[in-house]
């Protein structure tokens, strides 16, 4: 690799980097929100949500094709990120009296 195209590629590795700061804030608020959500849920049953986590991804694809993002990779992340955060509820629930 060239000197110029080294320089280029650290650049935007820093870049990622800085976004990928930014990632981890936004997840903060996002486990923040879904902590707020379980304490709300009285059954372990009530953590998965079939026909919203469908709507969230058909939201998803609508809003991938119209940015341009590849909607196989946010669909992807988005499957991910629920089934994470759904085994964070599993391991947080705590049963109501």
């Amino acid at each position: 690799m060239s000197p110029l195209k080294k320089k280029k590629l650290n650049k935007i590795r820093s870049d990622l980097d800085k976004l990928d700061n930014s990632l981890i804030k936004i997840i903060k608020k996002r486990t923040s929100l879904v902590k707020k959500v379980l304490s709300l849920k009285e059954k372990k049953n009530q953590i998965v949500d079939q026909e919203r986590i469908n709507l969230i991804l058909k939201n998803i694809k609508k809003k991938s094709i119209k940015n341009k993002i590849d909607p196989k990779i946010t669909n992807k992340i988005w499957k991910n990120m629920i089934y994470a955060y759904i085994d964070f509820e599993r391991r947080n629930f705590k049963r109501r009296k």
